[in-house]
Formats: structure tokens, C-alpha cells, sequence
């Protein structure tokens, strides 16, 4: 059998380790031709040679441990209606290069709009396998995403580097994180790293009762706050980002000073956790197993701490968001930390 193995969408954490786990089980174990397609779904559509690369041993060595992508990636979406609403030849385009590459397979590493790409090229024909990747951790169908948890280890070291800052100078420190619709990245880095305030578009957000929490704490002598925020937080001033107007309008309504950091790409980059080294690795092995048994049409995830699959149909389309009865939440209210709902 031949494969052909794509990374779609946004660089994370991990994405080495999933393709060195398809690639090398499907030919050690599965004596299986790999192939590497370059620029994601793009590397489809340009219809050039150099863009088809072979994934041998040699291919593989040494990328376990690094970030990013070995085959580059874009936010092509193929199934995107034109600005006219024509019909677009773009899935035609991929079904043709599929076929002249002689693929059995493609495997499509990617977020929520990669795997609704890879269903809807299941429902033309190809035989496809998604493989769950983003720091956000809000795909449908699977407990964790690799990328998170080195995510997360980024952001709570920021958040630790400015509790000196903030109480060296009494000060308030808004960190925005990534997230555009889920907070997931700010929960688990906000409980980690010991924030105050933690705010995430999940919940939503009363400025008022963001402000109490801040002057409470410096009435029982805390002049300081740590108060962490997602990206994607719902705030009046579609013109500012969130963190800004957050720390505005707390100096404004508390006098209290404010400072805000955007933390932005670094929780992309660099080189991934051991945890998601060992996810990638897991599930890529295990898509190259569903491979072999002609199980297509899946995406393969983790599901209480097991590996497994899902149909695709019931991943696309759909986002994991964060619930207010997470444990997390609950404990964190249970702390004192202000949610401010």
C-alpha cells in the first residue's frame, strides 16, 4: 500500500512525532511506501513533482523532538465556496492528484477544519485518516490533542515569570492566551500558574465582578493580581485586543495599575512535550493499523486514556468547548479564584 501523509492548518507541538508514527510503523511493521505532501492541502492542488517528497528512514530521523512540521502546512480549505458562490474545481484538483500518486490512503493531520476537509473527501471516494492536532485542545472526539499540554507548559511558565513583576510593583497582570473559542489553554494555565482571575469565552465575563475580585484581594493585603484571559474573550471594544481592554478598564475602575502581555506564537513553537511526543507517536501508529485493516473514514483519538477511532462524520463540524461544570472550574471557585460570572 502507499501513503500519502498531509499537516493542515495551524504549526503545533507534535506534528513530527504523529508523521515519524505513521511513517515509520507503516514501513517497518506494515512494509508500506510513505509519501510527504508538502503545504498541506495545497501540496495537492499545485500539481508539482517537488512538492510529493518520499518519507524513507532517513526522512524520519531526527525529527521526533522538533516542532513545527517537516512538511510545511497552510490553511487551505479546498471546500471553501468562492466569494460568487461558484462551484469550485479545487476537490476535482485533489481527487486527480490522489489518483495520479496511486495513494491508498491520505492521512490528514489537522484541527477542526482539517477533519471536516478530510470528511468531505471521504464523501467523494477517498479512503481517509484524520489525525486530531491543535494547542487548543477543541476537536470533537478525543479527550486531549498533542500540542496542548506543551501549550500549557509555555503559558504557565509566563505566568509564573510575572508573579515577580506583579508584586514587585503592585500591579495587575493581564496575560491573553491563545483560544480563539475555547479556553481550555487558559484554564489549565491559569489553575497552574496560580492566576486570580481567570476569564474564558466559554463563560463570559462581568467587568465589575473581575474588578471586586482585584479589590478584595488588596483590601486583605494582595496589592497584586494575576489575571489570565483567552484571545477569544467577547469585549466591547471589538477594536482592542482583549488583554488591553481588560487592563483599562480595571486601572480605570480600580486605580489599581495594570499592565497587559499578549504570550501570541511562543505557545506554538519549539520543541514538544514528552506527553505529546508519546500522544503523536500513539496516534500515528494506530491510524497506520486502521490503514492496514482498510478502515477508513476515521479519525483516530484518545478516549479515557486509550487510543482509539471515531467516524469523521461525527467529528466535522463540531468544536470541544469547555463546560462550567469542569472539574477544574469547580475546584477553582472552591479556591477563591474568580471566574467573574
Amino acid at each position: 500500500m502507499k501513503i500519502g501523509i498531509l499537516s493542515s492548518g495551524g504549526d503545533c507541538p507534535g506534528i513530527n512525532a504523529s508523521i515519524r508514527g505513521v511513517g515509520k510503523t507503516a514501513m517497518t511493521h506494515f512494509g508500506m511506501e510513505v509519501v510527504g505532501i508538502k503545504s498541506g492541502f495545497l501540496g495537492l492542488l499545485s500539481k508539482n513533482k517537488e512538492d510529493i517528497v518520499p518519507l524513507d528512514n532517513e526522512a524520519l530521523s531526527g525529527i521526533l523532538s522538533l516542532g513545527g512540521t517537516i512538511l510545511g502546512t497552510s490553511r487551505e480549505k479546498p471546500f471553501k465556496k468562492s466569494l460568487n458562490g461558484e462551484a469550485d474545481e479545487r476537490p476535482q484538483v485533489i481527487l486527480d492528484a490522489y489518483h495520479d500518486l496511486g495513494l491508498d490512503c491520505l492521512v490528514c493531520i489537522g484541527g477542526n477544519g482539517t477533519q471536516k476537509t478530510a470528511y468531505q473527501l471521504s464523501q467523494l471516494g477517498l479512503n481517509v485518516i484524520g489525525i486530531p492536532k491543535t494547542i487548543d485542545n477543541d476537536v470533537w472526539g478525543t479527550d486531549v490533542t498533542f500540542g496542548f499540554d506543551t501549550a500549557v507548559d509555555i503559558a504557565t511558565e509566563a505566568i509564573d515569570r510575572l508573579h515577580s513583576t506583579a508584586s514587585s510593583h503592585n500591579r495587575v497582570m493581564v496575560i491573553e492566551l491563545m483560544g480563539h473559542h475555547a479556553g481550555w489553554i487558559t484554564l489549565y494555565a491559569g489553575m497552574a500558574g496560580g492566576a486570580d482571575v481567570i476569564l474564558i469565552p466559554e463563560l463570559g465575563f462581568d467587568i465589575n465582578k473581575v474588578n471586586s475580585a482585584i479589590v478584595e484581594r488588596a483590601k486583605v493585603g494582595k496589592p497584586y493580581s494575576i489575571v489570565a484571559i483567552a484571545e477569544g474573550l467577547e469585549i466591547e471594544d471589538k477594536k482592542l485586543r482583549p488583554a488591553i481592554y481588560i487592563s483599562q478598564k480595571i486601572e480605570e475602575m480600580t486605580g489599581i495599575e495594570a499592565r497587559e502581555t499578549v504570550l501570541g506564537y511562543v505557545q506554538r513553537g519549539g520543541s514538544p512535550s514528552a506527553f505529546d511526543r508519546n500522544l503523536g507517536t500513539r496516534l500515528g501508529g494506530h491510524a497506520t493499523e486502521l490503514i492496514a485493516k482498510g478502515q477508513f473514514g476515521c479519525m483516530v483519538s484518545m478516549q479515557e486514556n486509550k487510543i482509539t477511532s471515531l467516524p469523521l462524520e461525527e467529528v466535522a463540524g463540531k468544536l470541544k468547548l469547555v463546560t462550567p461544570d469542569h472539574d477544574l472550574i469547580l475546584q477553582g471557585k472552591r479556591m477563591g479564584i474568580s471566574f467573574a460570572v
